[in-house]
């Protein structure tokens, strides 16, 4: 089960920085899903890339994260 969230932050590398909206809802709406599991590794690679991650993506990717996460992701 591990293996699925180093395939999830694998992907989300090579799309990091894509200027597709479509493709930043993609990837936040999978670090999304894969927050329900794995929430504390999805928030450390979300504060790790926030500065790189566009704002479409990070919002989505924080979307069901509890509120105290959500508002230091968003700082």
């Amino acid at each position: 089960m591990r293996r699925n969230i180093v395939h999830a932050f694998e992907i989300a590398d090579l799309l990091l920085t894509d200027a597709d909206d479509m493709v930043q809802k993609g990837y936040g709406w999978m670090l999304k899903e894969a927050g329900l599991n794995f929430r504390d590794e999805v928030f450390e690679y979300v504060m790790k890339n926030k500065d790189k991650m566009p704002r479409t993506a990070l919002r989505s990717a924080i979307e069901k994260l509890p509120a105290d996460m959500r508002k230091k992701a968003m700082r």
